[in-house]
């Protein structure tokens, strides 16, 4: 009996790793912000599309970054239980489930309005051919892989309104920015296990004063970026005094913890940072939206 129970428990848990279930959850949550700050009446169909077509896409972006990188990721503490190096899946299983995921996923956002779909696919499309072989090759794959990473937030805009301006433009930015210190802070504390794969993640290849400097001035423009639509210069996208503090208050709060970083130049500052920028970006877009339906 309990056989019969594990085989479904197995090969769920070999999909929610596989596509990296808390990765893609937390990609729809951007998302799902940018639709409720663009959209004009919320449409809970349009909603769920966007959730179902952007895990589908993120999941699949996911798998193919676990099948190209399957001989390194056995290599890595933090990888090597992954279902493919575990032997948990095949290869053959793995690509089966990345192109299933990829065409539900442009097809669902397609169904919501074309530009959705375009964005979707050219986020694949970079995070798969361009930032994942770049990985092991140069540093500049943090910038290659923060484009990709910076459409959920403006594509939930563009789901919305099925326009691209000036709006999804500054979320865009905003995430942009936000990507590279959150990755070197990962690469950071991760950086003796990201060496054993042979991946490139800090700007200057060392956990020195150099990358913790650059970790602070895009940990600045990240902040900066972010109360760009205080001065009511990004169309529809604005806040109002108070949610400005809030966001400032917090941008304080993740720069405090970027030259922390610099003074210690330590993993557990590196960690910190990482778990505060996440913390950052989440409750920026909560901010951001709770602005909007509370004024």
């Amino acid at each position: 009996m309990s056989q019969i129970h594990s085989e479904p428990t197995s090969v769920i848990k070999n999909f929610t790793e596989i596509t990296k279930i808390r990765l893609s959850v937390s990609v729809v949550f951007s998302s799902v912000a940018g639709y409720l700050l663009g959209a004009e009446s919320v449409d809970f169909m349009v909603l769920l599309l966007l959730c179902i077509g952007g895990y589908c896409m993120v999941g699949a972006s996911n798998v193919f970054n676990q099948i190209m990188e399957r001989d390194l990721d056995a290599l890595m503490t933090r990888t090597k239980d992954r279902p493919i190096p575990a032997g948990r899946m095949s290869v053959n299983a793995a690509l089966a489930i990345g192109i299933v995921l990829t065409l539900i996923g442009l097809v669902v956002l397609y169904s919501i309005n074309p530009q959705t779909a375009m964005f979707g696919a050219i986020s694949i499309f970079m995070y798969v051919a361009l930032y994942t072989p770049l990985k092991t090759k140069t540093p500049l794959s943090v910038f290659v892989g923060a484009f990709p990473g910076a459409i959920p937030f403006m594509l939930g805009w563009v789901a919305a309104t099925n326009d691209f301006g000036i709006e999804p433009g500054t979320l865009f930015m905003i995430q942009f920015f936000w990507q590279f210190p959150h990755f070197w802070a990962i690469g950071w504390f991760l950086f003796e296990d990201y060496k054993k794969g042979g991946f490139f993640m800090l700007p200057n290849g060392r956990r020195d004063k150099g990358t913790a400097i650059q970790v602070i001035l895009y940990t600045i423009w990240t902040v900066l970026a972010s109360l760009v639509p205080a001065f009511g210069v990004t169309g529809k996208l604005y806040i109002t005094p108070i949610s400005s503090i809030l966001v400032a208050g917090i941008g304080i709060w993740m720069i405090y913890y970027a030259v922390r970083l610099y003074r210690e130049k330590t993993d557990k500052a590196a960690k910190q940072l990482m778990l505060v920028s996440v913390s950052y970006i989440t409750l920026l877009q909560i901010i951001y939206v709770a602005d909007k339906f509370i004024r």
